[in-house]
């Protein structure tokens, strides 16, 4: 399981040599206990604590604890000391980063992300006969998109960066356009938005992938990659490049939980407060969100591989195997 601690004041401690939450509720304590057998990971909102003692239950039982802002995106963490990769896959990445290898999988994953939105918007038509002409146009236009991106030749990402860069955003102003369109009224947006998000819908959609980049770079890194060496994403300082990189063909999921709340229209006013300049998830939205995510990844499964298996392990197999290529290249 995975621990969310997103209520202003809360504390985790140890007792017993289990987790404690302790939240204080009209003038009491509340204690949730979670033994370190059953957790998999804990993530910190601003403005909860932890003691060093549960820093070190979490390091002892390979818990890695992840610091999110009010947007969820994780600004730190705390790891075990040995990750357990190696340098070797580490020298291959770099490598790769550089040549035809970078190229080839960064094809690959805006391909399957832009299929993955196309196969989206083709379930969306099967229950929406009456707009079914308006999404056969924009699964065809990503379809076109997606050859695209197969077709484009290379020595290296950087020949075709800007290409790529143009056809992705290209299929993702098509891809929003749709997902905007069959949204009941009360719940359309006006295109992407982020930091802050102008929309209910884009405010669910940010914190929802702040979560996943954090899922994404455990897997990295656990995978024994460099979450900060990537392919398309620039090198920023301090930026997680390959996390942006490795993320993409995962979007989907993040994107298929929030249209589900939103067009089971279980979101209501009360999920966000108004800021300037646009909208803030407040407590009562992200327990939805979370609840909701945590279940998707964590709980339904999928058919990969010949097995049933969780998102989440699917996502851990794919760094895995990807980490293997390199080094078997």
């Amino acid at each position: 399981m995975q621990l969310y601690i997103n209520t202003y004041g809360a504390y985790v401690h140890i007792k017993d040599e289990m987790f404690e939450i302790r939240i204080k509720k009209d003038k009491e304590i509340e204690k949730h206990h979670y033994s370190a057998k059953k957790v998999t990971s804990i993530i910190i909102s601003l403005g909860a604590a932890l003691s060093s003692d549960a820093v070190k239950l979490a390091v002892e039982n390979n818990i890695d604890i992840v610091f999110a802002d009010w947007n969820g995106f994780p600004y730190g963490r705390i790891w075990h000391s040995k990750l357990g990769s190696t340098t070797k896959i580490r020298k291959a990445q770099l490598e790769a980063s550089l040549n035809e290898t970078g190229l080839k999988w960064i094809k690959e994953w805006v391909s399957e992300k832009i299929r993955n939105q196309t196969d989206f918007i083709k379930k969306l038509k099967k229950h929406r006969q009456t707009k079914a002409d308006y999404l056969s146009a924009k699964i065809e236009k990503l379809q076109a998109l997606e050859i695209s991106i197969t077709k484009l030749k290379g020595n290296c990402v950087a020949d075709v960066a800007d290409t790529i860069r143009g056809i992705e955003g290209t299929a993702g102003r098509l891809y929003f356009e749709t997902l905007n369109y069959v949204l009941p009224e009360e719940y359309q947006f006006n295109g992407r938005s982020s930091r802050p998000a102008k929309d209910p819908f884009n405010t669910f959609l940010n914190y929802s992938y702040g979560v996943l980049y954090g899922k994404i770079e455990k897997a990295l890194m656990i995978a024994g990659l460099d979450p900060y060496v990537g392919f398309l994403h620039r090198d920023d300082y301090n930026q997680l490049s390959f996390v942006f990189d490795f993320i993409e063909p995962y979007r989907i999921y993040a994107d298929t939980v929030v249209f589900r709340l939103f067009s089971a229209k279980k979101v209501n006013k009360s999920n966000t407060d108004k800021i300037t300049r646009g909208y803030y998830l407040n407590k009562e939205g992200k327990e939805l969100l979370i609840n909701a995510f945590n279940n998707y990844f964590e709980n339904d499964t999928i058919r990969y591989k010949g097995r049933n298996q969780t998102r989440s392990n699917a996502i851990q197999m794919d760094a895995h195997s990807f980490a293997n290529s390199l080094i078997k290249s």
